[in-house]
């Protein structure tokens, strides 16, 4: 797991480099200096309870106020002004409930992620490379990542929520388990040459990678919401994202 100190230097990077997504990657940068202390307070404290992270939902909203958009700041205001209700937003999110509303789902996502991350850096997890779920918290991937092994190069996926990675077969799809490569086309853009698309004809699902081997400096969590434009570009051909990004994409 790269540090949040890593991730925000990482941003602010990607912002000189990529400057059409230079507001996001600002929102994400508040958004990860305001989860860092929670993962070193869960750190010292030992928490495996989701239920004690209701403590940081004032701050939370109070940052989505300033920096946030109107949408996301609305609906704390009529939906997430009670601890209860902020108890059972991150019980539904944390127990793999849909959360239909995609604010919900961002105000538990910011809060549950520097919670798993910790649990997930506790101990081993086992890896196998067919499951499409998180092998820890059985969550989505949001990315691939590609990186050096021998003359080629090995896939894995990275997890939405724990920001787990672990090792999954090359030519398979982790939305529907399609096997036929001429059926999981992927898909370049000259500007983003360490990023792809890859796409499945079966189910329409598609998910990006980052590619190490390309650019060793990348971080796929951070390089993933920087390159918003092959969203844009993979929805119009008709693709849906297998899971989206701490910022809903």
């Amino acid at each position: 797991m790269t540090s949040y100190q890593a991730r925000i230097a990482r941003a602010a990077h990607l912002s000189t480099q990529i400057p059409s997504s230079a507001p996001l990657l600002a929102f994400y940068s508040e958004l990860a200096r305001f989860q860092q202390p929670i993962f070193e307070d869960l750190r010292l404290e030992g928490g495996t309870d989701p239920r004690g992270l209701v403590r940081y939902f004032r701050d939370l909203i109070a940052l989505v106020s300033r920096r946030g958009t109107e949408l996301l700041a609305g609906f704390a205001a009529q939906h997430l002004q009670t601890p209860e209700a902020q108890t059972d937003v991150l019980r539904s999110a944390w127990e793999g409930a849909e959360l239909l509303d995609p604010a919900a789902r961002f105000y538990a996502r910011v809060l549950l992620q520097p919670f798993a991350e910790y649990l997930a850096s506790r101990g081993g997890i086992a890896t196998p490379e067919t499951t499409a779920a998180c092998p820890f918290c059985n969550a989505r991937p949001v990315s691939g990542v590609l990186r050096g092994e021998g003359d080629g190069g090995k896939r894995w996926l990275l997890c939405s929520i724990c920001s787990t990675e672990w090792p999954f077969r090359r030519v398979l799809c982790p939305g529907c388990g399609e096997e036929d490569k001429d059926k999981l086309p992927i898909y370049l853009a000259a500007e983003f040459p360490a990023a792809r698309v890859d796409a499945c004809d079966t189910c329409h699902t598609y998910i990006k990678s980052i590619d190490l081997t390309k650019d060793g400096h990348a971080i796929p969590l951070v390089d993933e919401i920087a390159t918003v434009a092959l969203n844009l570009w993979a929805e119009d051909h008709d693709y849906v994202k297998l899971e989206t990004n701490l910022l809903g994409m």
